[in-house]
């Protein structure tokens, strides 16, 4: 399998791939790449309609560019903990970045939660975000405010003062029951249409076909939630004399 940057003859057939509307993965496996490589090339370059191959190589040369004036020649990358290899953290980190877009989370957005959620600590400053992202703090302020919205985050005050911003374990089961509480309003909204258009009406049974399917997956992921936090979630139980029981399965 080719490794290394993709061509501008690459680049060509895959947007030519996309005007034929082919998937990611047949575009890659067309090109003899990962799945990865073709999704992040084409959400990082405009997205599926908005992809062109010229245009991304430039803006590839250009991001190259920039990296190595950022790098002195001589300079060396700080070692990393727990003996990562920095160069396969970078390419991992815009891997999740990537996916984080292609599920609906804006570009700033997904580049924010993807600094938290590889940080060991599980929170950052502003001015950390600002260092590690090279962005505005007006970038990162935005950031916050609409991850915070979705309860994607959290924020809370360090012993100096400062306030860090936070993802962890509970983050991701805030943000599923307030998106299932969101879904809630919506089918309790179609119901409103039923009287409204008349309860024998065919859009009447639309909507209220919206409702009960909006009812049944929002109670769905209420319930799957509860039942995921319940058991992932929860820490072995320690006896009086303070030694956790040794776990059946581990022997």
């Amino acid at each position: 399998m080719p490794g290394g940057r993709l061509t501008q003859q690459e680049r060509q057939q895959i947007a030519l791939g996309l005007a034929d509307g082919l998937a990611y993965a047949e575009v890659a496996r067309r090109l003899d790449r990962p799945t990865s490589t073709i999704t992040r090339e084409v959400m990082r370059n405009g997205g599926p309609t908005a992809y062109r191959a010229e245009l991304a190589h430039r803006s590839t040369e250009h991001r190259a560019h920039r990296r190595r004036q950022a790098a002195p020649a001589g300079s060396q990358t700080p070692p990393q903990a727990y003996g990562r290899d920095a160069e396969a953290v970078r390419r991992y980190e815009e891997t999740l970045t990537t996916t984080l877009m292609a599920s609906g989370t804006p570009k700033m957005m997904a580049r924010v939660l993807t600094c938290l959620y590889t940080s060991d600590t599980g929170s950052l400053t502003a001015s950390e975000l600002v260092e590690r992202l090279q962005v505005s703090p007006a970038s990162i302020s935005k950031a916050i405010t609409f991850l915070e919205s979705q309860g994607l985050i959290r924020r809370e005050r360090d012993d100096r003062r400062r306030e860090r911003y936070v993802v962890d374990d509970d983050v991701w089961y805030q943000s599923m029951i307030a998106s299932a509480r969101g879904t809630t309003q919506l089918a309790e909204t179609a119901r409103q249409g039923v009287g409204v258009l008349g309860a024998d009406s065919p859009a009447a049974a639309r909507l209220e076909n919206i409702a009960r399917f909006v009812d049944f997956v929002s109670e769905s992921i209420i319930r799957a939630a509860d039942q995921a936090r319940e058991i992932l979630h929860t820490k072995p139980a320690t006896p009086p004399g303070g030694v956790a029981e040794p776990d059946p399965d581990r022997g």
